[in-house]
C-alpha cells in the first residue's frame, strides 16, 4: 500500500535500455492481468443465471466478497515490475529481433 520509487538506472541494468525495460514489464502485466481475469471469469461463472432477477443479485454474498477479493489485489504492472527486479521473468531476443530491436519473447 506504500509508494516505491524505483532508480531507473537500476532498472534497466539487464537490458542497457529503458524502453526495452518498460517493454518487457508491460507485455508481463498484460499477461498477468489476462490471467487474473480468467481466474475471476471462472469463479464467477458459478454464479452466472439464465434469468436475472434483481433480488438475486443482491442476495448473493459469496460473488460480492469474491470481486471484492480481487479488488484488493496488487495491479499486475505492480506484480510484473516487481517479478522484474527479482529476477523471475526470463526474456529473450530472437536473432532476427536482436537486429531489429522491436519484438520481444518470453519464455
Amino acid at each position: 500500500m506504500n509508494t516505491v520509487t524505483r532508480d531507473v538506472i537500476a532498472l534497466c541494468e539487464d537490458t542497457g535500455n529503458i524502453y526495452e525495460t518498460v517493454e518487457i514489464i508491460a507485455r508481463r502485466a498484460n499477461q498477468i492481468g489476462s490471467e487474473m481475469k480468467h481466474d475471476l471469469d471462472k469463479k464467477l461463472q458459478e454464479f452466472a443465471t439464465n434469468n436475472d432477477n434483481l433480488d438475486e443479485v443482491f442476495e448473493n454474498r459469496e460473488q460480492i466478497e469474491i470481486s471484492k477479493y480481487y479488488e484488493k489485489l496488487p495491479k499486475p504492472t505492480l506484480i510484473a515490475t516487481q517479478e522484474y527486479v527479482e529476477g523471475n521473468i526470463y526474456w529473450r531476443l530472437n536473432q532476427s529481433q536482436q537486429d531489429n530491436k522491436n519484438q520481444i519473447n518470453f519464455l
